[in-house]
C-alpha cells in the first residue's frame, strides 16, 4: 500500500510503500479505549488520602456514661457519624497502574494509526527542515490546514525544536515514544520516513 511523502511546505518529493497490517486494519475502539486507561492510570499520583478512625487525634473512649444523663447512648466522638471523626473506607495513597499485555497495547497501537490513515490525518514527512523561525513554520502549517498535530521524529535539528516549541497545540515526540493518547489527541499525525521505517520493524 503506498501513500505520498511531502515536504513541510506541501510539495509531493515521491510515494512511499506503508505495512497494510499496521497502517490498514480495521480499528478496535474498545482497545484504543483500554490503553488511554491505562496510560492515563499512570499518570496519576494517587496522593488522595484521608484520616481513619485510628489515625485522628481524637480519644476513642465513650463520650459519658451509657445510663443516667438522658441523653441517647453514644460512643467515642472519633465515629464517622459525629463532625471530626474519621472516614471509613476512604481513599488512601496508592498507586492507579495496572498491567495491559503488551499485544493489547500494540494492537491498540495500530488500531490508532489505522484510524489516522483512514480518515487522511496522516502525513508522511521526507524530513524535518527549518530555519529556526516558528513563522515559516506556522506558514508551511497554514498551508497544509494542520491546526493541530503530533509529529514523531527521531533526530529533529534544534532549530526545529525551536521553531516548533512556540506554536500551540504541538506535540514532538521520538519514534520510541509514540502512544495512543497523543495520537488521539492531536488532529493530524505527522511522521518522517526515517521514522515510519524503525515504527513499522518495531510493530510488524
Amino acid at each position: 500500500m503506498k501513500t505520498s511523502v511531502i515536504k513541510l511546505d506541501g510539495k509531493k518529493v515521491g510515494d512511499i510503500n506503508i505495512d497494510e497490517s499496521i497502517f490498514n486494519i480495521e480499528p478496535r475502539v474498545d482497545l484504543i479505549s483500554r490503553v488511554i486507561n491505562w496510560q492515563l492510570a499512570k499518570k496519576r499520583a494517587g496522593s488522595h488520602s484521608v484520616l481513619s478512625r485510628s489515625e485522628i487525634s481524637l480519644t476513642k473512649s465513650k463520650a459519658f456514661k451509657q445510663k443516667g444523663t438522658g441523653r441517647a447512648r453514644r460512643g467515642a466522638n472519633s465515629v464517622v457519624q459525629f463532625r471530626g471523626g474519621g472516614v471509613v473506607h476512604g481513599p488512601v495513597i496508592r498507586s492507579h497502574q495496572h498491567k495491559l499485555n503488551k499485544k493489547v497495547r500494540k494492537l491498540g497501537l495500530k488500531s490508532i494509526l489505522s484510524s489516522k490513515f483512514r480518515d487522511n490525518n496522516l502525513i508522511v514527512l521526507d524530513k524535518l527542515e527549518s530555519d529556526g523561525k516558528t513563522s515559516s513554520l506556522k506558514r508551511n502549517f497554514d498551508k497544509l490546514k494542520i491546526n493541530s498535530c503530533c509529529i514523531i521524529n527521531d533526530e529533529s535539528s534544534d532549530k526545529f525544536v525551536r521553531a516548533i516549541s512556540n506554536i500551540p497545540n504541538t506535540k514532538l515526540l521520538p519514534q520510541v515514544g509514540i502512544n495512543v493518547y497523543d495520537i488521539i489527541k492531536y488532529n493530524k499525525l505527522l511522521i518522517t520516513k526515517e521514522a515510519l521505517k524503525k515504527l513499522e520493524e518495531r510493530l510488524a
